[in-house]
Parts: structure tokens; sequence; C-alpha cells
């Protein structure tokens, strides 16, 4: 698998993507952290110009970003699909991550994640480097798979459209 990145060829994120071989450790972890933040950059080119809510529209579920702080060298944001509830309310977001932008060390880091699918964190939640890794694996995932759907965020409210899903039989 891999990721279209701006202004740069692609982005593997593969078996042989050197902190996946490792596993978790400090240093691996701080490689996928880095890969996180490319591939977010990905979604969100002028991140540190975006504030307030966005919507990114997609071929299936649209893909939620709000920007709770701006500051020069961090922003914090939460990304969620948001899901229509069955009783007609607000919705159930899944997965709703909390990130920590570091703009300067162009990292991107899971500060909280709650997500119903996969059993990826434990009681401690993220205090410890096992607990990280995962949820830090399973946003690089999640990022990589809306990368690859055409997801996009812009300031101003400028929406991008995917492009329509291309048939290869018709071709």
């Amino acid at each position: 698998m891999s990721a279209r990145l701006p202004g740069a060829a692609v982005l593997p994120l593969s078996t042989s993507t050197p902190w996946l071989r490792v596993g978790p450790s400090v240093g691996a972890l701080l490689e996928l952290l880095e890969d996180n933040y490319r591939l977010l950059l990905c979604l969100a080119p002028d991140l540190r110009r975006l504030s307030g809510a966005h919507r990114a529209p997609g071929q299936g579920t649209d893909l939620h970003l709000d920007v709770i702080e701006q500051t020069p060298y961090t922003t914090l944001l939460r990304l969620t699909y948001r899901f229509p509830s069955l009783q007609g309310g607000a919705g159930q977001a899944d997965p709703d991550a909390r990130l920590r932008v570091c703009h300067d060390a162009q990292q991107v880091e899971v500060i909280a994640l709650r997500q119903t699918v996969l059993p990826l964190l434990g009681e401690d939640r993220l205090a410890t480097l096992r607990s990280k890794w995962n949820a830090n694996w399973f946003l690089a995932k999640w990022l990589a798979y809306c990368v690859r759907e055409d997801y996009r965020f812009f300031p101003n409210g400028r929406e991008h459209r995917p492009a329509p899903a291309t048939d290869s039989a018709a071709a």
C-alpha cells in the first residue's frame, strides 16, 4: 500500500517499512508518528490555516476534522466519521481520534482514540509503549485509507469532490 504526498512520489506503508519490521520501540514509534504527519498532510495540505469544523465528502461516509486548538507549533484536532444514529440524533463518531500535530517535529500522535471495531487499547489507555504503538499504527492505516479514498480538507470551506471510481472493465 502507498499514499501520494504533495510534491513527492509515493509514501510506502507496507511490510518493508522499517518501523513495522522493528515493532514497538521508541525509535520505531517516532518514525510512525512522522509517517502519520505526512499522511495527515495529504488529507489537509493547509492544516496550519484550518480552523473550526471541516467535512471531506467521500465515496461513502464523510470524514470530519475539527480543529480544537491551533498554536504556532502544534495543532490539536479531532478526526472522525459520523454515522447516523438509529434514533435520529447527532450520530455516532467512530473511529474518533484526538490528535496532537507537532509541526516543528513533523509528527502526529494519537492522544485519545475511541473505536469499536478493533480492541486496540487496554485499561491503561495510552500509557504504555505497546498501547501507543497500537493506536498510532491504527491511525497510520486509517490515514492511508483516507488518502486512497481521496478525502481532502481545505480552508474557507472549499470542498474537494473525490474523483469518481473508474470501472476498468468499461475502459
